[in-house]
């Protein structure tokens, strides 16, 4: 179940972000370690002209950002955890003008790493997956510590 607080707290750090307001990423729901967040359909992130698919970049960016908001919200303390590694398999392009979803779980968190996973697809289409990522963030408050030592 979503939590209204964590959920606006999560759209004040997401929402203003220059990339994220160039591609319309909203955030619908958070929870402890949880994120789900939509990718409009518009013409400025097609990829191919010829059929009208979103560029695979939104696609990327969607993921990263749903991965890395939904490690944020895992902590109980805020924290910046920067994109340490991405790996995303793409299964089949977005429909046109079709909103994607992305929900994304934090999994794992260590002192150093936080582990994070997503999958993109539609909403009437859930069991179809467009894309699944897996992902891990640096802890950057536990490594600033470490380093003044």
């Amino acid at each position: 179940m979503a939590d209204t607080e964590l959920t606006q707290f999560i759209k004040d750090l997401v929402e203003p972000l220059k990339h994220c307001k160039q591609l319309g990423l909203t955030v619908l729901e958070a929870e402890q370690g949880k994120l789900l967040m939509a990718l409009p359909y518009s013409e400025k992130i097609i990829g191919n002209p010829e059929t009208g698919v979103i560029h695979g970049g939104a696609l990327t960016t969607l993921l990263d950002t749903a991965c890395g908001f939904a490690a944020v919200a895992s902590l109980d303390v805020f924290e910046i955890a920067p994109t340490l590694d991405l790996r995303i398999d793409y299964m089949r392009p977005a429909t046109k003008g079709k909103i994607v979803l992305a929900k994304a779980e934090a999994y794992r968190i260590t002192p150093n790493v936080i582990f994070a996973s997503a999958w993109a697809y539609h909403e009437d289409d859930s069991d179809r997956p467009i894309a699944r990522c897996t992902a891990s963030f640096m802890r950057m408050s536990n490594a600033l510590e470490g380093k003044n030592k």
